[in-house]
């Protein structure tokens, strides 16, 4: 799919987190996909409890409402 060129962040896991979004965006528009992977823990963890982030609750919120879109999300 390629890359994008993301505006810089307040911290790394930010980027992260903008990163995946992104990503679930462009297999929703481009592929049928079903797979994500991550080597963030702390990503692998906001997708799984996002109420324990709350200073990512803005960025979470959207990836919640993506994953929605596939119903097996691991």
């Amino acid at each position: 799919m390629g890359t994008r060129n993301l505006r810089r962040r307040e911290t790394p896991l930010h980027s992260e987190v903008e990163a995946l979004r992104w990503a679930i965006e462009s297999m929703l528009h481009h592929s049928t996909c079903q797979r994500f992977g991550t080597d963030c823990k702390d990503l692998i963890a906001m997708a799984a409890d996002p109420q324990a982030w709350p200073n990512f609750s803005t960025e979470l919120e959207i990836i919640q409402l993506l994953k929605l879109c596939f119903p097996d999300f691991k």
